[in-house]
């Protein structure tokens, strides 16, 4: 093995002893994770996903169209005028799958970025300010991990006669951010007892200076893996939720609502190709999200450098 000069670092990747060059944390974590084959295959597949639901209106019928009923052309099998054939209402299973899965992953996105942005400001604070503070926010994010938004979500359901986009990603965003908020926290209590950040405090820099600056940095790769991971979360709970009956209204598709059909025993057993499209797009989505999530945390765990 050739000797490693000072601006190599020996990395550990799949098993396997990888020699990366820079000592930046960052540099290090971007090279290993372009180096985890799962990784990277998970995030071409997201990438892949991604690029077909924005492009829908170019790859497929216009969105109005997917939510016509044609009774003369139900629960059609597939074929070369509809590659996924179509469902019980007559509407083209391939077209609504994008555009499906445009409402899912962006409702998915939104909440997990509300969750991000909302858990962090309390974890940072909390951790930092201690004391009084400390006690309020952790024991009202002790209130919020015990809140059952799946009730919550169910009665605003039944109030509003189903949940908007808006209605959802503010009730889940709400009542969702309580772990984060925790694991944050933790990182925080942590890096304030560095020299780096006592230096800072006894210079006169502010708080939110001191908070931004010195101590968010240093649990950013933290939050970026709770984030993946919660977005993969994120789309099992919209598919859940529609396909009971108590999501996204289903006049709107998502791949929750196209897997409503599959509640139907003559859809489940006879007709595959009208639920099995969702649930394979959901599945090898979530499979992505959680190969790039552990990717991630791999990549940023400094006990795998050597």
């Amino acid at each position: 093995m050739k000797p490693v000069t000072q601006n190599q670092t020996i990395v550990v990747v799949n098993n396997k002893r990888v020699v990366t060059r820079g000592g930046s944390p960052w540099a290090i974590a971007r090279s290993k994770f372009l180096r985890n084959i799962p990784a990277m295959i998970g995030l071409i597949f997201l990438v892949f996903i991604t690029l077909v639901t924005v492009f829908a209106p170019l790859l497929t019928i216009p969105y109005e169209e997917t939510q016509k009923v044609n009774l003369l052309q139900m629960a059609k099998e597939p074929s070369t005028e509809y590659f996924f054939g179509t469902d019980k209402a007559g509407r083209d299973v391939f077209a609504r799958l994008l555009y499906g899965g445009r409402v899912s992953l962006t409702l998915a996105a939104t909440i997990t970025i509300f969750i991000s942005i909302i858990g962090t400001v309390i974890g940072a604070t909390a951790g930092f300010f201690g004391g009084a503070i400390d006690n309020a926010l952790m024991r009202f994010t002790d209130f919020i991990l015990t809140f059952p938004f799946l009730i919550f979500v169910i009665v605003l359901s039944s109030i509003f006669q189903g949940s908007g986009l808006l209605t959802l990603i503010v009730v889940i965003s709400l009542l969702s951010w309580g772990g984060l908020a925790r694991l944050v926290r933790s990182k925080i209590l942590a890096e304030k007892e560095n020299e780096y950040t006592l230096s800072a405090i006894s210079i006169g820099c502010s708080p939110f200076k001191v908070i931004t600056k010195h101590l968010l940095p240093n649990v950013l790769s933290t939050i970026i893996v709770q984030a993946t991971l919660t977005l993969a979360v994120m789309i099992v709970v919209e598919t859940g939720l529609s396909f009971l009956g108590f999501g996204v209204s289903s006049t709107t598709p998502t791949w929750g609502n196209m897997m409503q059909e599959a509640r139907s025993p003559d859809v489940l057993s006879d007709k595959l190709w009208i639920w099995v499209p969702p649930a394979a797009a959901i599945t090898l989505t979530i499979l992505s999200i959680n190969f790039v999530g552990e990717g991630l945390k791999d990549a940023f765990n400094p006990k795998s450098n050597r």
